[in-house]
Formats: structure tokens, sequence, C-alpha cells
């Protein structure tokens, strides 16, 4: 525990003490890529040390059609990575695997939310990428242009992606869950003149209209010159005489000879925007060198990857975890993925035990928030499946509170899989802060040690290191190769949002600390800081202390404005199957709060809550929840919400 000084009101306290570690298991880390913390070590130093040296032999692992003259060009904020070098994603991800045995292994395994069922071998994943690569050049694609990809979860999302940067179109993919009003901004932002999109997709048993937004998003708009539509769910859409066209019908038109561009190692190979809650979206852009050798080591040494696994990333493709860690990671590697179209509780909460069960899957790969829920419906869902096929475990999109860490650990790892908690962003583009399965003794609820190359760092506000045990700002000093390009369109704010804050590092706007064996623990964003009495608390640290009472599901933590004290804490709270809100579960909860990390936090109020607000990639809105906490009315943007009838009931005071 971290003494309070008269630095509170500039570093952030941190009060939360976990001593579980666990090694890892003796066997795993035997046959692991890195056995050894002193390995990890070895390599981290020299990767930071000597980059050029570190990045260029994992560079080389990878086809290229000609070799760079150079691994890094820098002068802050703009990076190049491996300048001259010439290579195409595409061709990494399926030409690459063509001459040998993989050629004929799993690429993807689909299985829709009504239950149907695809394999596809990296042949025919290559046949495919190349016949909807003609269609694009067929409907006036051409190297450069941007692509808006607005698609279900089905391999077709995936085949689109890479059609584009086998011809070097920049895509930009918009979420299958987000609005007509998202796309006509990313439209707006991007200057995408084609879309590719679907009659619909399936969701919780429902079809989500998803041809409907695009014709919505496009009244009044004459720069989109074509709508390819994929056939999902037999949807009676309208089509558009002279701009949309039927992507099967397309088919007969093509072959499946496409030639790769070689593309320079710094040719743009997406956009993607960020959720952000107000104004104009933030368009995140990632070259094709430095991106992929990213993805592709961080995949390969994060996940522990052997030819023989089956892995399961359950993030949908619109979401950077998608396109890292569905798409260019797990395929350059030549591995077999999973995709799901559907949601993890249709048409039971099981849904998730079953399709791991049935395929096999040794890597699983999931959001805190999924586990929250999934110990909300009930341990006996797992109990009906056979999940012994699981040899690793893996948590993404924001930090997991210990309880639900352990949760995880004991009852779908059955306490022998590793877990990697990976913290990073849609800017970073890769694994930045994450355990390696064979090599980190992890305590539940930290991310632990920074991945190779890079140079991570928790400072004041005038940029100094603070001392372990102490809160701050996370920065990252030094570049790397999957980083953030640029905002598209957009070079002063690039440089303003994240260069400027702390001099001559990147600032992640997350605020951190780390214990005294370097472990880094995220406590939430600094935005999100809770100003109590001169005390500086992290949001993360407060929401785990709730999470940790048995009968607390999960939890989200903001700050109201309080006359005496500045800010006071207001928890919304969902609890468990078989626990009933009442006026004294609310004071044990508070209570409980108070023994485990002080009474300083023990929150003022607390609102219990059937769901929170959450974006559909599954974090928590907390900008909406200050609002209803301070009893303003709701501003901004909630297009990305998963349920706004969640935000009625909440703003009413129901529980």
């Amino acid at each position: 525990m971290s003494k309070t000084t008269s630095k509170a009101s500039k570093t952030i306290e941190s009060h939360l003490i976990e001593n579980r570690v666990f090694k890892p298991a003796a066997d795993f880390s035997k046959k692991a890529r890195i056995g050894s913390l002193a390995e990890y070590r070895k390599l981290h130093a020299e990767s930071v040390k000597s980059p050029d040296k570190f990045w260029g032999r994992e560079a080389k692992e990878l086809h290229w059609l000609r070799k760079w003259t150079k691994v890094l060009d820098w002068k802050l904020p703009n990076a190049k990575w491996f300048v001259g070098g010439k290579l195409n994603a595409s061709v990494n991800c399926l030409d690459r695997h063509l001459e040998g045995p993989r050629a004929n292994k799993a690429a993807i395994i689909w299985e829709g939310e009504p239950g149907e069922k695809r394999v596809i071998t990296y042949r025919q994943l290559h046949r495919e990428v190349c016949k909807f690569a003609n269609i694009l050049k067929r409907n006036g694609v051409k190297k450069g242009d941007r692509v808006l990809v607005y698609m279900p979860l089905v391999p077709e999302a995936a085949i689109a992606m890479l059609a584009c940067a086998r011809i070097g179109a920049v895509h930009s993919v918009v979420f299958g869950g987000f609005s007509a009003e998202s796309i006509k901004d990313r439209l707006a932002d991007s200057g995408a003149r084609v879309i590719v999109t679907a009659d619909g997709g399936y969701r919780r048993g429902q079809i989500v209209s998803l041809k409907q937004n695009v014709d919505h998003a496009l009244k009044g708009n004459d720069a989109v010159k074509r709508v390819i539509v994929f056939r999902r769910t037999n949807l009676d859409i309208h089509i558009e005489p002279g701009r949309d066209v039927w992507w099967h019908r397309e088919l007969e038109y093509v072959s499946a000879d496409c030639p790769a561009e070689h593309l320079d190692s710094e040719h743009p190979l997406f956009i993607l925007y960020t959720s952000g809650s107000t104004g104009k979206p933030k368009g995140i852009l990632h070259s094709t060198g430095g991106y992929l050798v990213g993805t592709y080591a961080s995949t390969k040494y994060v996940f522990d990857l052997k030819e023989e696994d089956v892995y399961w990333c359950t993030a949908d493709i619109g979401w950077i975890t998608g396109h890292s860690y569905l798409v260019y990671g797990p395929l350059a590697n030549g591995a077999t993925c999973l995709m799901y179209e559907g949601a993890p509780n249709w048409p039971e909460p099981d849904r998730f035990w079953k399709l791991i069960a049935d395929y096999g899957v040794t890597i699983f790969y999931t959001a805190p928030t999924a586990i929250r829920a999934f110990m909300k419906w009930g341990d006996h869902y797992l109990q009906k499946h056979d999940l012994s096929s699981l040899r690793l475990l893996g948590t993404v999109g924001e930090p997991i509170n210990p309880e639900a860490w352990m949760w995880f650990h004991k009852n779908v790892g059955h306490e022998r899989c590793p877990i990697v908690d990976t913290w990073w962003q849609t800017e970073t583009g890769a694994h930045m802060i994450t355990p390696l399965p064979g090599a980190t003794p992890c305590k539940p609820g930290t991310a632990t040690l920074p991945f190779f190359g890079i140079d991570a760092a928790i400072v004041d506000d005038q940029g100094n290191e603070v001392p372990h045990g102490e809160g701050g700002k996370l920065v990252i000093r030094k570049p790397w190769p999957s980083m953030l390009r640029g905002i598209w369109g957009d070079k002063t704010r690039y440089r303003k949002q994240y260069w400027s804050e702390v001099k001559g590092a990147y600032f992640t706007g997350d605020g951190a600390r780390r214990d005294k064996e370097g472990n880094f623990w995220i406590v939430g964003r600094i935005d999100d800081v809770l100003n109590v009495a001169g005390h500086r608390l992290g949001t993360a640290e407060v929401e785990s202390s709730l999470v940790s009472h048995p009968s607390v599901a999960e939890a989200a933590v903001v700050g109201r404005p309080d006359e005496i004290k500045g800010q006071g804490v207001v928890a919304f709270v969902t609890l468990r199957s078989g626990h009933r809100p009442g006026e004294k579960l609310k004071e044990q909860i508070r209570k409980h709060v108070a023994e485990a990390i002080g009474p300083i936090a023990k929150p003022d109020e607390i609102r219990f809550a059937e769901m929170l607000p959450k974006t559909r990639s599954g974090k928590i809105m907390r900008r909406l929840l200050k609002q209803i906490a301070g009893g303003q009315s709701l501003t901004g943007d909630t297009s990305t919400l998963e349920d706004l009838s969640v935000l009625t009931k909440l703003s009413k005071g129901e529980e």
C-alpha cells in the first residue's frame, strides 16, 4: 500500500494489495517459445537497446518482395519502419503458406449464430481473396483508395480486408452494430467511394439490417459509387440500380488469378475509427510493414502459438482486436482461427463453452466484460461442457479485476491454463504490456511486463518517472513497429493528442502503477481518475474491490461534484444471479470497499443496475454514468451503445 503524501494531488494513489502469484507450470514452460523470465529479460533488453537487430530478425520471418535498407527512421512523432522494403500483407497471410502442408490446413472455422458451419483452408481462402480483389478492381477500386467494410462476423469480412490489402486499397472496417450516422461520419472523414456490406447479420436471434443502415447513411451522398452486398440472411433489401451490386453475382465475372501489389512498408493498410465520445471521428492510421511485423511477433510469443492450435479470439472484426488477433496476426502465423458470428448467450448462456468443446479450442482470448457476464449467469453453464482442450487463456479490452481473473483461472482454465492479460490500444496496433505464458509469473489483475521493444514508464505531470508503488501517467518512450502512423487527415491532432502531454513520449491516456516486482497495474483512464478529498484514486482499483464482494458481478465507479470533498464516489453495481438489491446489501458493499482499500474509497452512493451502459465492444461508458451520477442531462454520441434502454432505466433511478 502506498502512503498518502504531499504529492497526493499530483500522483494516483494505490491502495489495492494483491499477493497471489501464479508461476508458469514447468511442463508449459518447457515447451514454450519463451520458457523463463531470464530469457524474457535478455530478449527484452536487446529489443529496447538494439531494436534494429531485434526487429530485423523478427521481420526476416515474413515474406518481403524487396528487403528494407533501414529498420527505423524516427523523427518524433513520425516513425518509418523497414524503410525501402516492399511486401504485401495478403501474401504474408496466405500465399506464403501455400508451398507446404499449411495449404490444406484450416485457416478459418466459422459458425453462424443460427448454427451453420464452414471450414476454409488456406488454399481456399487464398482463392476467395483473389476473386474478391478482382471484384474490387472490376468496380473501380485502385491502390490507395479507401474501402469501407460494414459486415457481420462472417469469413467474407476477413476476405474483404485481405482483398483490399492485396491490391493496396485502404480498408476501414465499421463494426456491424454501429448506426447509419456512424457510417456517414466515417465515409465523410475517410473519403471512401466503395462500401462492402451484407443484407444483414444475426444477433441474439434477430436480423440486424446492415444494408438498410447503409442506405440511410447514403441519403444525399453522391460520392459513394459502388456498394457490394454479400447475401447472408436473405433479407428483402433495396438494390439501387447503378450503385449496388451483389457479391455472388460479381463472382461470375472474375477469375481467381490476382497478383499481389508490391507495396512500400509504409503504405497505409487500414484506417480504424476509435469510438470517441464526442466530436469528429478519430481515424487511426496503420501502415503495412511495421503493423504486420508487430502483430506477427506478438501473436507468436504472447499466445505461444503452435501448429496444432485451434485459436479463438472472440472479438468482432470491427475492432482493433479483430484486426490484429483474428485476421492479420494469426493468419500471418498460419494459425487455425475459430470465428463465431453471434452473441455469447444465444440461444443459452453456454454458447461459448459449447463452441470450445465442439471444436477443441486450445487458446481462448476474450474480454473481461464477457467474463463478468459469465460469472453473473452462473457456473452451471460451464459444467455441462468439456473444456479440457484449453491450454491458454487471454483477456483484452480493459483491466481485469482480480476476482474475475480468479474465476476465469478456476472455472474455465481449471487451474492449469496460463492467463495472458494483455494491455494495448487501437493506436498501438499490438500488445504493449502482457505476460508471456511460459515465462511470466502472474498476479491476478496486472498486465505484468512490457512486450519486446516496448519501453514503458509511469511518470508524473512533469514527465519524471515515479517510484514503484506510486501511480502516474503511463507512457511509451520509444517507437515500436505497430504504432499508429497518424490520425487520418489530421497531423496536428495526432501530435497534440499523443505526443504533447509528456515531452518525448507517447501518452497512452491511462493511469498506472508498478509493484515491487515491476509489474504494471492499469488503474483506469486519466480522465476518469477520482479526486476525493485531495486523494487521486484510479477507478479500476475501486471497481476491483467492489467485484470482490461475493454478491457483485460487475461495477463501474464515477465521481460526482461534492462541495466538501471535491468529488464523491458513486458506484453502479450489477449483482450476481440469486442476489437481490437492498439497503442492507448497499451498506455491506460500502463496508467491504472500506476494508479492502480504505475508507477514502468507500462509495458515497451505490446504485444497483440490471446492466451497465456499454459500447458494443464491451467497454463501460463512464462518461454517461458521470452525467447520470451528477444529475445532468445526457449529452454526446450514444451511437456505439449496445442497449439504449439501459440508460433510460438508470436515468429514472430504476433498480
